[in-house]
Formats: structure tokens, sequence, C-alpha cells
């Protein structure tokens, strides 16, 4: 079953798993990932011979070598092949890490290309009642912000963190061979270095969960604000709308805010104590060249050393704060990628053959998620066959809509079942399934592309023949033909270039195209006149003679002619029959009729 997003609130081995995950992840990466790490590596040995070549040249500047004075020839000689020294190996580790560079960003780039596509596969997946639950907002969030805080822990957090393994533990090995004391000092920083950084990342990762929550909710406001923008210029809502976005970009701020004070604040920590030690090996090391222990060139190689490690040990909070920002991100990740969807197909789910088109309810009962149980359906049965047409109407939260959805399983039945010429539908697959319902929603849907891309968009590779008989049949044809670019005219974002009606009469050729042997009307004419729904009624005549049709609606004009109707009233079947059978009833639908002709007479009065 789909469950909503859990709180992270506490849970850190989450976060610790989903670095492991994504670690796994990027090891699929067979080949690069490996010659990255190996780049990584020989960038740091490269590295950490500078220091030892460079107090060699000091030593030959300084005409001693192991103790012995050198002649000014000698000493040039040895100064010049140190500098070649010096040269190559700095030549060689800028070359591994071009590498490194190279391989890491497109290991970055590749990891979060997979994931997203991933991410976006699976939200495909879902069902509608997860969807219902889940504000689209904080779905855009994780499929960009989250996936980008994944992406840099690749890139840069793993290869930052082998750099600074290779110098820390290779370059206390040579040193600390070297001179056991100045080696010690070299690295007396770490321990402390990596107490805060575990410090840091328990502090900055709640932080980073914090942020990245606010930034979905933030998410959510502009989204919800771009849609319904011709409804904030109508209520000249633009201040209240204004003042409700800063608020949240406030909080996201002072969030973001926080994470940076404590970023710094260790950081700054960190390279005091770095300072501290390298302060300590320039004191006794400079004892020990007073004393003549060591030479002025082997000091310089245990300060050189320190000096590699400065960046690196500056740049622990930057991969301390990926890390964290990882953990979080990748959480939010995995948590909608190990979804199972609650409508799929079953193990062994077959094809769904269709030959009499015979769609059947069988005591169908149905609740949504979160309602305690209470049955928006109940009890429903019928049966409407190939060339038959079923009307549904009823109130206002009757379940009229929620009926319509469960054909082609955008939900699954609480109890019964439902058939299509005899087989369960959740026993067939999905795509087969949907491939033979049709339905026309109340709340059309318009992608911004062209007319023709719309009109096809369930079968994209649809002949312009075809996608014109949709549009006349939907009674479309002739407003599309009379645009200067007809079919390659562009629709607005959502539609919002069309009326209301132009837009349902579009949805209509949409599902008209695929040719669907059982069509489902879903209030799919409630924003066209009544002219035009009675021709579109009677160009759909031919079409569905071999398929079985319901309409959905509140409005009895669509649907009186139909075969047999059902009066839907708290989820239940109140009144069933023809259109004349029910106004003999004298029952609910009678006084439904009464209203809407006396209305209709009003109004051609008027």
């Amino acid at each position: 079953m789909e469950t909503l997003v859990p709180s992270l609130d506490g849970d850190y081995r989450r976060g610790a798993g989903a670095l492991v995950r994504v670690l796994r992840m990027a090891l699929r990466y067979r080949v690069r990932f490996p010659l990255a790490i190996a780049a990584v590596i020989g960038a740091g040995v490269f590295q950490l011979l500078i220091p030892r070549f460079l107090g060699q040249a000091v030593d030959h500047a300084t005409g001693s070598l192991n103790g012995a004075q050198l002649s000014n020839e000698a000493a040039q000689g040895a100064l010049v092949s140190a500098a070649l020294l010096v040269l190559a190996t700095a030549i060689a580790r800028g070359l591994f890490t071009l590498v490194h560079n190279y391989l890491a960003e497109s290991i970055g780039t590749r990891f979060s290309y997979d994931l997203r596509l991933a991410f976006f596969e699976k939200l495909q997946r879902l069902s509608f009642s997860y969807h219902d639950r889940i504000h689209s907002g904080d779905l855009i969030t994780r499929g960009m912000l989250d996936i980008e805080g994944v992406r840099r822990f690749i890139e840069t957090g793993i290869m930052r963190l082998f750099q600074l393994a290779v110098l820390v533990g290779l370059g206390g090995y040579l040193y600390m061979g070297a001179d056991p004391v100045l080696g010690l000092l070299c690295l007396s920083f770490v321990p402390f270095a990596l107490w805060r950084g575990a410090v840091f990342r328990l502090k900055v990762r709640a932080l980073w969960r914090e942020l990245q929550e606010r930034m979905s909710v933030l998410t959510r406001v502009i989204e919800e604000n771009f849609a319904g923008i011709r409804v904030v210029r109508a209520f000249s809502a633009q201040r209240h709308e204004m003042d409700k976005f800063d608020d949240w970009q406030r909080r996201c701020l002072g969030t973001a805010i926080q994470a940076v004070k404590v970023r710094y604040l260790n950081t700054s920590m960190m390279t005091f104590s770095y300072f501290v030690a390298m302060g300590l090996v320039l004191w006794i090391g400079g004892l020990r060249v007073i004393a003549g222990t060591i030479s002025v060139g082997e000091l310089t190689q245990f300060l050189v050393f320190m000096t590699v490690l400065q960046m690196p040990v500056r740049q622990v909070g930057f991969v301390i704060n990926g890390f964290a920002r990882a953990s979080v991100s990748g959480a939010r990740l995995f948590e909608i990628l190990d979804i199972e969807p609650a409508i799929r197909d079953k193990p062994g789910a077959s094809d769904l053959v269709v030959t009499d088109a015979e769609l059947a309810f069988h005591d169908v009962s149905f609740s949504y998620d979160g309602f305690g149980g209470k049955h928006t359906l109940q009890g429903i049965s019928f049966t409407v066959r190939q060339g038959q047409t079923l009307g549904i109407v009823g109130p206002p939260g009757s379940g009229k809509s929620t009926l319509a959805h469960l054909i082609p399983r955008f939900y699954d039945v609480t109890a019964g079942r439902i058939t299509i010429d005899g087989q369960d539908i959740r026993d067939v697959t999905l795509d087969s399934l949907r491939a033979q319902v049709g339905v026309v929603q109340q709340d059309t849907f318009l992608f911004k592309a062209e007319m023709h891309h719309n009109v096809a968009y369930g079968e994209p590779l649809a002949e312009h023949e075809r996608v014109v008989d949709a549009t006349e049949t939907a009674q479309l044809h002739d407003y599309v033909a009379g645009l200067p670019e007809g079919y390659r005219t562009m629709v607005g974002e959502r539609g919002v270039s069309l009326s209301g009606g132009q837009r349902q009469r579009l949805s209509i050729a949409r599902s008209v195209l695929v040719t669907p042997r059982i069509m489902v009307f879903d209030d799919a004419t409630a924003a066209i006149d009544a002219a035009t729904e009675l021709s579109i009624r009677e160009a759909l005549k031919e079409l569905t003679r071999n398929r079985a049709t319901l309409i959905v609606s509140h409005r009895l004009s669509s649907l009186m002619h139909a075969d047999e109707i059902l009066f839907l009233e708290a989820g239940r079947i109140v009144e069933r029959g023809s259109h004349a059978e029910l106004l003999a009833q004298n029952g609910r639908y009678r006084q439904l009729f009464d209203l809407q002709m006396g209305v209709a007479r009003e109004d051609a009065s008027a």
C-alpha cells in the first residue's frame, strides 16, 4: 500500500542508509568510478612528493645535503635537478587532477540523469490516491533540489573524502616515518577535526532537512500562484501572494543562514587547530634546526606538507556539509523510489481481451484513504453492453466521478468487483485496460503544444486525417481550421487560450481518436452549449454503436437518451430506469428534471 512520506525526525539511520545506497548506485559505473578514485589517489601521491622534493631543493640551495657541504657548482646542479623533479611532479599531479575532475563530473551528471529518470518513472506509476495526498510542489523539490544535492555528493564529496584520506593517511605514514615527533605534530589537529566534523554533521543535517522541507513549501506557493494567476488578479490579491511568498522565502533564508553560520564556525575552529599544529611544527622543528638535529630542508618538508593539508582541511566543512545534505536528500528521494504503487499489475496479469465490451459492476463499494472507512460508493451494481449507454446522475458528492474513475483503475474498489467481458479488471494489465477505456474528464488538461499534438496525445503517430475526423466528431474542426495556423496552432499552457467548451471538445476528440471499446464521459459537456452538445451526440452515435458508453452528468439533457439511468445519492443507487420510467416514478429524478426544466423555461422566457 502506498503511504505518505514519513517524517525524518530523529531517524539518523535512514540518512546513513541513504548514503550507502547512493554509493552502491555510484558503483554501477564500473569503469569511470574506479578510474576516478585511482586518479584521486594518484594526484594525492604526487602531491605528497612535492614537499620532499622542495625540502631537497632548499638543502641544495643552502649547499647542504644529508649533512654534507656541497660546492656551489654541485649545489646548483642538484638544485636544478630538484626543481625539475618538482616541476615534473606538479605536472603529473595536474594531469591526475584533470582526469579525476572530468570523470567525477561525468559520473555526477550521469548519476543525476539516471536518478531523475527513475524518480519521474516512479511518479508515473504511483496511483491517484497517492497524488491526491501529496503536493506536487514537494515532488518537484525532490526531483530537482534533492537530486542536485546527491549529485554534488557524488561529484565532489566522495572525491574530496578520498583525497583527504590519501593525504592524511599516506602522508602521515611517510612523514612520521621520516620523523615521528614532527609527523605526529603535523597530524595533531586531525582528531579534533574529526570530532568537530561529527558534531557539525548532526547539526547541519537537521538544518538541511528543515531547509528542504521549507523549500518544498516555497515551491508549492510558486506553483499555486502560477496556476491560479487569473484568480489572483481577479481579486487583486497580489499583495497577499507576495506576503505569503516572502514569508516562506524568509524562513528558507533564515535556515540557510543558520547552516552557513554553523559551517563557517566549524571551518574556523578546524582551521585554527590546523594553524596551532603548524605553529608547533615550526617551533619544535626550528629548535631542532638550531640544534643541528635536522636540516632546514627537512623542516621545510614538514611545513610544506602542512600547507598541502591546508586546503583539504578547510574543505572538511564543505565535505561534511555535502554528506549531510546528501543524506537528507537521498532519504527524501528513496522514500519515493521505495513506494510500491497501490495500483499495479498483479503477478501473471494477462492482457484484456474485449469482444462484447460488456462492463459490469458487481456490488461495488469504495472509500478514499483517510476518510475513516466512510464509503463514497456502496453496493453499486449494473451492466452496460456495446451499443448501450448508461447515464449516471445525482447531487454533488454522490460519488458520480468516483464511479467513473474506478473503471480505468485510477482507484481500486474496496469491495466487490468490476468486470469487462467477465474479466476482473484487477486481473488484467493496466496498459491493456486503459487502452480499451477512454475517459473524458470534466477538468480537461491540455499541454503547451500544437492542436494536433493535443488531439493525438494518446496516439502520437496517428495520421492527420484521423485527427481531423476526431475533431469533426467533437464539433471542433471548423474552429481549428479557421485559425491562421490551423492544427499547428500552439495551445497555451493548460489550454488557457481556449474556452472551457473548446477544451472539453478537444478532450472528447482526444479520446475518440484512440477508439476505445468503452467510453466514459465524466461531465464532459458541462461547459458546452446545448446545441453543440446535441451535434456531438449525433456524431457519436455511429462511433458508439459497437462501444459501451457511460455518461456522468449533472445536466439531465446530456443523458436523457441513455438506455438506463442511475440516480446516485450518498454513494448508493436510489433510482434506476430509463428517462420515461424515472419520470413516472415521481422520485428524486423527477424533482431534478422539473427543477432543470423550470430553470430552462425561465431562461427561454427571459
